[in-house]
């Protein structure tokens, strides 16, 4: 079932290519909904109670290399393949497209999907650059006005992680014989991986090569060009899914395989999650471009549950309670934030479109104009914030929860990237919405009845996952506890 769902995507995106112009984006939803209902299958058949690895494949592939094909779910490797489900029928909804663009897509949603379900190294490699290279097409082609520069510099940085994180791996393989992750897992909480320099030169490659796909400061200054400058479908899809590449390779690479190395480093790491919280929100507060603010405000919240993750990992676990309750939002707070950034980009595209520029200051008074799009915009700021009753609450909270009592002084400074990202959008909000009505919006048409099949769903999900949240912690419940006895 999970090779039919990575099939499904490459299909489309043949039928995609022989469609009439004004058919392409039909169809591509089309596919896009039956991949939605395989991954909503596999979500009825996985057994939330059963830890380890679900509805594995496993075939011979390339024996002289080592690699399979080998694939599998686990809890969060279902809550990324169901969040990928979601945000592409939005992302082509919310962005008419051409074929090309269209069959593009479908071929990065396949390699998502491959990425999160492979449990080889050169299976998982293979899927990893075949989203990226999709991405790289997508700004060059239908980007904004930078795109070459902005294409270019995402290509540069990927390119360099990657082979650093290929070479990292051909030194495991060298001195292991396995690119298995679940072997190479054992052998890395064992301490029998790798040792002396050579673990930390492979430790740095694998880092690097995460750290500038999630990304995390320093290495974030390709995301606010590319996210600028990329066609707005391709904005929401990179902040709610490729994002995601990076911090679940943490997870299923990093941690497991180099648990000393994060340890000796783990008041360093921290403090990079720290500058990528702070930073980030001061630089979005700096920002006079509504998409350049959301893409620093997205390194922002990424920043959280990098805390997380590195506070679980690199601090003397004090209570395994807090040790799973920072993981748990963490885990949550990868599928809200992919929710609630790519609603944002899609409502800074909606105001882009009836007003032809994007600039804080080139609106006003909104609010007199366009209650319903300022209404639901405001719910998108709100989830941002992590205000009670949104999706966005519970898992900052319980990253903070879990955070404070293993990090304290670092979780600490990272509450001041609460309080820059609210003084962010409250300023926003009012410039946009409050004050007399700018000249130039006084023709401005509120929501119309497809932009509202596109916001008001997504909406009401915010609202569910905020109010009654059980149903999305159920998916990866047993796989937090297993690692977090792994990590403790």
């Amino acid at each position: 079932m999970i090779t039919a769902l990575i099939l499904f995507p490459l299909v489309g995106a043949v039928f995609v290519s022989m469609a009439r112009p004004n058919q392409a984006r039909g169809v591509a939803i089309g596919f896009n909904l039956f991949s939605a209902i395989v991954a909503l299958a596999l979500w009825r058949d996985f057994n939330t109670t059963a830890p380890g690895l679900q509805m594995v494949e496993r075939h011979t592939w390339i024996p002289a290399l080592g690699a399979e094909y080998l694939i599998g779910i686990d809890g969060l490797s279902l809550l990324l393949v169901l969040l990928t489900s979601l945000l592409f029928p939005f992302a082509l909804l919310a962005q008419p497209g051409s074929r090309g663009f269209c069959a593009i897509m479908l071929v990065m949603q396949s390699a998502l999907y491959g990425t999160f379900t492979a449990q080889n190294f050169v299976l998982w490699f293979l899927f990893y650059e075949m989203s990226l290279i999709p991405a790289f097409l997508l700004i060059k082609i239908w980007g904004g006005q930078n795109r070459d520069h902005a294409a270019t510099k995402f290509f540069v940085y990927t390119f360099l992680g990657s082979v650093t994180m290929l070479l990292s791996f051909l030194w495991i393989y060298f001195a292991k014989g396995t690119f298995d992750f679940a072997a190479l897992a054992d052998l890395g909480t064992n301490g029998h991986l790798i040792n002396g320099k050579v673990a930390w030169l492979a430790f740095a490659g694998i880092f690097f090569g995460l750290a500038v796909k999630v990304p995390l400061f320093p290495f974030h200054t390709w995301l606010p060009d590319a996210y600028e400058s990329a066609p707005v479908g391709t904005s929401m899809v990179l902040t709610g899914a490729l994002s995601k590449m990076g911090v679940y390779g943490f997870v299923r690479l990093l941690l497991p395989l180099f648990p000393n190395e994060m340890k000796i480093l783990g008041p360093w790491l921290l403090g990079l999650a720290v500058c990528s919280i702070v930073f980030a929100s001061l630089a979005a507060w700096a920002q006079s471009d509504l998409k350049r603010m959301v893409a620093y405000l997205s390194i922002n919240h990424l920043g959280y549950y990098i805390l997380g993750l590195f506070a679980v990992v690199t601090t003397a676990a004090t209570s395994v309670i807090d040790m799973q309750a920072a993981l748990s939002g963490v885990f949550m707070q990868i599928f809200n934030h992919g929710i609630t950034a790519a609603a944002l980009f899609y409502y800074v595209r909606l105001l882009e479109q009836r007003r032809g520029l994007r600039g804080i200051g080139d609106f006003g008074g909104l609010m007199q104009r366009t209650p319903l799009l300022c209404g639901w915009m405001s719910v998108a700021m709100f989830s941002s914030l992590g205000m009670p009753g949104l999706n966005g609450f519970i898992g900052e909270f319980l990253i903070f929860k879990g955070s404070f009592t293993l990090a304290a002084w670092f979780t600490a400074v990272a509450v001041l990237g609460l309080l820059f990202t609210a003084i962010v959008f409250m300023s926003a909000m009012q410039s946009l919405f409050s004050g007399p009505v700018a000249e130039s919006c006084s023709a401005f048409s509120d929501l119309g009845r497809s932009e509202k099949w596109v916001a008001v769903p997504v909406t009401l999900l915010m609202f569910a996952i905020g109010i009654a949240p059980q149903f999305v912690f159920n998916i990866f419940n047993t796989t937090v506890v297993q690692m977090t006895r792994l990590f403790a």
